[in-house]
């Protein structure tokens, strides 16, 4: 397979990017970052979770999830790069709006394609 040398420092700066604006609850300086073709895969539920296709449809996902949870933080433990793939190791911490706290670690495998994000595959441990 003969693919293009990508710029793995310039994939790992757009999947931070994308990060920061998760962290910042910005749905919107998200979708900035996505192809219109973008496909999201959720952790939840489980075994498989579900799948959204397309930036209208992971956009409405993400708007809804900010209404669901409070103090939602996605720290990277690890992220790299290879050809157009990057992963990330996180651990996501919350509150509930009882002020119980939780937390999750996983992996997230992103997809870039023209300098977007084109795919986020979300798995947990547990």
């Amino acid at each position: 397979m003969n693919l293009p040398n990508p710029d793995t420092n310039a994939i790992i700066k757009l999947v931070v990017a994308f990060n920061d604006a998760l962290n910042a609850h910005d749905p919107e300086a998200m979708l900035r970052f996505l192809t219109e073709d973008t496909v999201f895969e959720n952790t939840d539920p489980p075994p498989d979770g579900e799948r959204y296709e397309g930036k209208a449809v992971v956009g409405a996902f993400w708007r809804e999830f900010f209404h669901g949870t409070q103090a939602q933080h996605i720290e990277i433990e690890e992220i790299f790069a290879v050809e157009n793939r990057c992963v990330m190791r996180w651990v996501y911490r919350w509150q509930e709006p009882d002020g119980k706290s939780g937390h999750v670690r996983g992996v997230d495998v992103y997809t870039v394609r023209q300098g977007l994000i084109a795919e986020k595959l979300s798995y947990v441990k547990g």
